[in-house]
């Protein structure tokens, strides 16, 4: 019996469903509501399921993968070029169904559960520091309207806190009203930042992969806990640079006849992941850049002081970010813990 090919245009409660066989000939197409989905495809023979990877993807790739589909996900671009003009659910459904045919198509591996609630803590974590920074940012803008300033950074912050929680003579009482619930809510989120950093960190002390990730340079617990989630079986990279592409710490090229350019830095894939290693590497660079020692393994090595010394700081960043990618790719394969490079003689 012939494979039928059925593309899912997912959607909050309506799904579109469109079905064929290999030949294109349009076997059915379906309008389903959420509850609808899984009992309706549970009757059907194994099919091959296309759907973008979009909100909920994951979810119903294993569902529908449990019904004994065997189900694909791919990017929304690379879906877009199959749509025909005149955007609707049923020609996108179509498209998908068209797409998942293609022997050339990159597809999403599904995420497990364990992987989605990895990735859940971060982005918490990541939403929580973003309200964390606009509570701090609207208070410091509030009291600096009246000439009441402090330093930058937390302990300047935490002086005005001070002078609120004292109710400073200088502040008027009808502002007073205005920034202490906002210093409440500051206190509260910074208490469950606290929390879930401390979950991260303990699953990252806990996970045997975690904790080779954080013997390289730059890397804590944090961002071993984001590579290893986000990641999942490194070897679906076909190598170290598939791997900084993936991520995004590769350059665009444009080829044309017998000209390459080379351009800048894709920022494609996971941001979080990516944002985190820049992160990373910019405090290992800044370091070096302060305290050149190249002869100390857990520091800077020479490669890294020769890129600052011939490069501005930023792209040195981001060389040394998209090398921190391809050694986590490398350890995750191997099973091998990070070895610095000895210093030349």
């Amino acid at each position: 019996m012939e494979t039928t090919i059925i593309g899912i245009d997912i959607a909050a409660s309506v799904f579109q469903l469109h079905a064929q066989d290999r030949s294109g000939e349009v076997l059915w197409r379906k309008r389903l509501r959420r509850e609808e989905l899984g009992a309706f495809l549970a009757k059907q023979a194994p099919a091959l399921i296309g759907m973008e990877a979009c909100g909920s993807a994951h979810h119903w790739g294993r569902v529908l993968g449990g019904l004994g589909h065997e189900v694909r996900l791919m990017h929304a671009k690379y879906v877009k070029a199959y749509v025909k003009r005149g955007r609707s659910d049923l020609r996108d459904a179509e498209a998908i169904c068209e797409a998942v045919q293609r022997p050339d198509m990159r597809f999403v591996p599904i995420k497990s559960v364990e992987q989605q609630t990895a990735r859940a803590l971060e982005h918490a974590r990541d939403l929580l520091m973003k309200q964390h920074t606009q509570l701090t940012d609207a208070t410091r803008g509030l009291l600096a309207e009246l000439g009441i300033v402090a330093s930058p950074g937390l302990r300047g912050f935490k002086t005005l806190v001070g002078k609120i929680d004292a109710g400073d003579s200088a502040i008027p009482g009808a502002l007073l009203s205005c920034v202490k619930p906002l210093v409440e809510q500051w206190r509260a989120l910074h208490a469950s930042i606290d929390a879930l950093e401390a979950r991260i960190v303990a699953q990252a002390n806990s996970d045997e992969r975690m904790r080779r990730l954080q013997t390289i340079p730059s890397v804590g617990p944090i961002i071993a806990h984001a590579l290893v989630s986000a990641i999942g079986d490194p070897r679906r990279c076909a190598n170290a640079r598939d791997c900084a592409a993936w991520v995004g710490l590769t350059p665009l090229t444009n080829n044309s006849a017998e000209k390459t350019r080379i351009g800048h830095i894709s920022r494609q894939g996971d941001h979080s992941l990516r944002r985190l290693l820049v992160l990373g590497a910019a405090n290992l660079a800044r370091r070096a850049k302060a305290k050149p020692n190249p002869a100390k393994p857990n520091q800077a090595n020479a490669w890294l002081h020769g890129i600052i010394a011939r490069r501005p700081f930023k792209v040195a960043t981001v060389a040394q970010a998209a090398k921190t990618a391809r050694i986590a790719w490398a350890l995750l394969c191997s099973g091998e813990t990070y070895r610095a490079m000895a210093p030349a003689a």
